[in-house]
């Protein structure tokens, strides 16, 4: 359990117990600590093991990283790192230390071992104090590996991984109308912090960056808020800021033989350090909330092809109904346009490829002409985006009616290798041990 007031018998101290450490002396607490290796969980499978609360812990070890499936929750802080070093042994023993911090901090407790207040008084803490006090909030932590991490701009394999780069991560194409800004699109390595506190959350992303200063830099990030699909069954379909549903018809954490189809690598994919992995696709999309305000209900809810008050699809009467794409309007055509967002996005037109959502709204101020910087931070985890977000984006970008209110301004694509098994594993040990 999280956020208590005693030691929990394997020598990682809890926030909260932390601040009565202040007086003991390192060589004290390091004794409480010499047993962190207990904090094993065993194999879990993140499908079937949500928070047991909003303010409980999510298990962070298992077959499959959490915060793929993971119920998801309210907050997001998603970061991009560029790699500053070219010492593999450095970027190792990063992502040793990444991990080793992501189990403790996941658990509600400090980053180190000392935490905020419990080491040295002459010595920098090795937990920044932020979240002192703070249960888990369900904090999940989950990393992937670019495609510059194997072969940089300039072509360099710096780490000698190249030929282990998976095919599925192949770069992105250009779509129809993108406006992508280099400057917050890709990245070496990406962390994505989800919980219900946003100061759990951004305290994580924090710790990370802090324990890897000299190895990785921020290169890009993102808070989101109000998540805008529901990854369990458990769970309502949330609304985006257009004021519609967003994901109803979402892969769902229940659904283990669609997952094992269309979320989780396998074996024979061609990369087997990634069995049990998955592929991330993060775009950056405005939405022109003023235009869209001005837009009649009618309109708007034929350009997504459902109604903006139940979610049902037009022609049908509740939100999960079943989609009739030939059912007839009163006009004596599809009642679904053909050009409507949830004709070209559903898998009757794409060879059946299905995506696994966990986008976030986001607001980021003003653009300085009075407009909402604001709209829909998209993340979706697939089994081979060239098979998957591609060829439904492709459909998209060219046909979509909803495409006069959306501008795609970043992007990226990284592999996101399969869970941590116990504290003796780290990630990324498949690609790099």
């Amino acid at each position: 359990m999280t956020g208590g007031t005693t030691d929990d018998g394997a020598g990682r101290v809890s926030r909260r117990r932390a601040m009565t450490l202040a007086g003991v002396g390192v060589a004290g607490v390091a004794g409480v600590a010499a047993g962190a290796g207990a904090l094993v969980r065993g194999a879990v499978d993140h499908a079937a093991a949500p928070a047991d609360t909003a303010s409980g812990a999510v298990p962070f070890y298992g077959e499959h990283q959490a915060g793929i499936t993971t119920a998801a929750q309210d907050r997001l802080h998603f970061v991009a790192f560029d790699v500053i070093t070219t010492d593999r042994a450095r970027l190792v023993d990063m992502l040793r230390e990444w991990t080793a911090a992501a189990a403790r901090m996941t658990a509600g407790k400090d980053a180190g071992i000392y935490g905020a207040v419990g080491g040295t008084p002459e010595a920098p803490p090795d937990d920044t104090g932020e979240a002192l006090g703070l249960p888990a909030s369900g904090l999940t932590l989950t990393v992937g590996f670019g495609a510059t991490l194997f072969r940089d701009a300039s072509g360099r394999d710096r780490f000698g991984i190249a030929a282990r780069r998976p095919a599925a991560l192949a770069d992105l194409p250009h779509f129809a109308g993108d406006a992508l800004r280099p400057e917050i699109s890709g990245g070496d390595l990406c962390v994505q912090a989800c919980a219900n506190d946003p100061q759990v959350a951004v305290h994580a992303i924090r710790n990370l960056a802090r324990i890897g200063m000299g190895v990785v830099s921020v290169r890009w990030s993102q808070l989101g808020f109000g998540r805008t699909s529901s990854t369990s069954r458990d769970q309502a379909t949330p609304r985006n800021l257009f004021g519609f549903k967003d994901g109803t018809a979402n892969l769902k954490a229940e659904e283990t033989d669609l997952l094992r189809e269309h979320l989780w690598a396998q074996p024979g994919d061609g990369a087997d350090w990634m069995a049990g992995g998955s592929y991330l696709v993060t775009r950056k999309i405005r939405m022109l909330i003023e235009t869209w305000d001005r837009t009649s209900l009618a309109e708007q809810e034929t350009i997504v092809g459902r109604t903006k008050g139940s979610g049902a699809p037009l022609g049908g009467k509740a939100e999960f109904d079943e989609i009739d794409f030939a059912a007839p309007g009163p006009d004596g055509q599809p009642a679904i346009d053909r050009a409507a967002h949830v004709r070209l996005a559903h898998p009757d037109f794409n060879n059946g490829a299905r995506l696994l959502r966990r986008g976030y709204n986001f607001v980021d101020g003003s653009d300085g002409l009075g407009r909402l910087d604001a709209g829909l931070f998209f993340m979706a985890y697939q089994r081979d985006p060239r098979r998957q977000f591609v060829p439904i984006q492709t459909r998209l970008a060219r046909q979509d009616l909803m495409n006069e209110y959306l501008r795609h301004v970043s992007s990226g694509l990284f592999a996101c290798p399969p869970g941590v098994r116990d504290a003796t594993d780290y990630w990324g040990r498949g690609l790099f041990g």
